[in-house]
């Protein structure tokens, strides 16, 4: 969709893609910044919800599970 951040957090979709840690406030801070246009190549905002939405879904109780995450040690991967 145009417009519109999609999480892909198999990093499998077409296109080019930017990195962001799962912290909400590392994606608070990037759009303050203005990053996502920047990174995407592509001219006015953009609407990160989709990604604030998994970001929330992914942190359990301020944990940031990823992943692998319940592999001690596990630096495959998973995809």
């Amino acid at each position: 969709m145009h417009g519109v951040l999609t999480p892909d957090p198999r990093r499998r979709l077409p296109g080019r893609g930017a990195w962001l840690h799962l912290a909400p406030e590392c994606l608070d801070r990037a759009e303050r910044r203005s990053a996502f246009p920047r990174a995407l190549r592509v001219p006015g905002p953009l609407d990160t919800a989709p990604v604030r939405t998994h970001i929330s879904a992914v942190c359990v109780n301020g944990a940031r599970e990823t992943p692998g995450s319940d592999t001690p040690g596990s630096k495959v991967d998973p995809s």
